[in-house]
């Protein structure tokens, strides 16, 4: 409710915390007296600092690091996951180029290098993608080059829709067609499906997940913790799937099944 209604005093960026909120605003946008009355009114206590103006981008390639995602039980290099500004490294079977901007995916999260990991024990040559969620692209990127014949990426959001497209580009992907939307076509099929969202868009979408997969496809599902496990098997056999492996990471899950 708070950020809904900062919006309206010219505020546009917003970060969460345990006990607050961070909200931005650029000093010529602040309509300062509405704001002011606003706060009085609901009695909220607030902290105000001015931010120095500063080079943020080589900030971000500072502190932004390449990552490697190893094979499970092995030493060997299977995805090197860089921006243009990193070397590559030519140990790793498959180099990604991915410029992250407002999008998620970049192997820095477990959900996203365990899901990474768990694609190196799939057979993807020749099959039929939908990658559900796609963020970055970096998931439906790496399934191109396993050899996938056509990657259906889809998303709900128009800034990872489009960061996705300058990925795709980035990496001469040819295979991977971009949708916004929120759910499933219904027409959609699939050999694999790949999914690293959350929960709760899970357990809401299970039904179509289950009707999108072709006889014997094979799934990839993350965006859960390990404490979900109970909860996310039941979602899954009782959407008539079968659990094969469970891939555990820094508490964070990725379960393989099949229909």
């Amino acid at each position: 409710m708070l950020i809904a209604q900062l919006e309206l005093y010219g505020f546009h960026g917003f970060e969460e915390q345990e006990n607050s909120l961070l909200a931005y605003v650029n000093e010529k946008d602040l309509v300062e007296n509405e704001f002011h009355v606003f706060i009085s009114q609901n009695n909220i206590i607030y902290t105000k600092s001015i931010i120095e103006d500063k080079n943020w981008n080589a900030d971000w390639e500072r502190d932004f690091h390449p990552v490697t995602v190893s094979l499970p039980n092995s030493d060997r290099p299977f995805v090197h996951i860089r921006a243009a500004f990193h070397p590559t490294l030519p140990e790793a079977q498959y180099d990604l180029l991915i410029t992250p901007k407002m999008s998620f995916g970049t192997g820095h999260h477990a959900t996203t290098y365990g899901m990474v990991e768990a694609m190196s024990q799939i057979n993807f040559e020749g099959k039929k993608i939908i990658d559900f969620g796609t963020g970055t692209g970096v998931l439906a990127i790496l399934a191109e080059k396993l050899g996938a014949q056509e990657v259906l990426a889809i998303d709900c959001d128009e800034w990872s829709i489009s960061n996705a497209a300058e990925n795709l580009a980035a990496n001469h992907c040819k295979q991977v067609r971009l949708l916004l939307a929120s759910e499933l076509p219904e027409k959609a099929k699939c050999d694999i499906l790949i999914a690293n969202i959350n929960l709760n868009i899970l357990r809401e979408n299970m039904n179509a997940i289950f009707a999108a997969g072709l006889p014997g496809c094979q799934y990839l599902f993350s965006g859960f913790l390990e404490t979900d496990l109970k909860e996310m098997t039941g979602v899954l056999t009782k959407a008539g799937l079968k659990i094969s492996t469970v891939y555990p990471h820094n508490q964070w899950l990725v379960i393989a099944a099949t229909k």
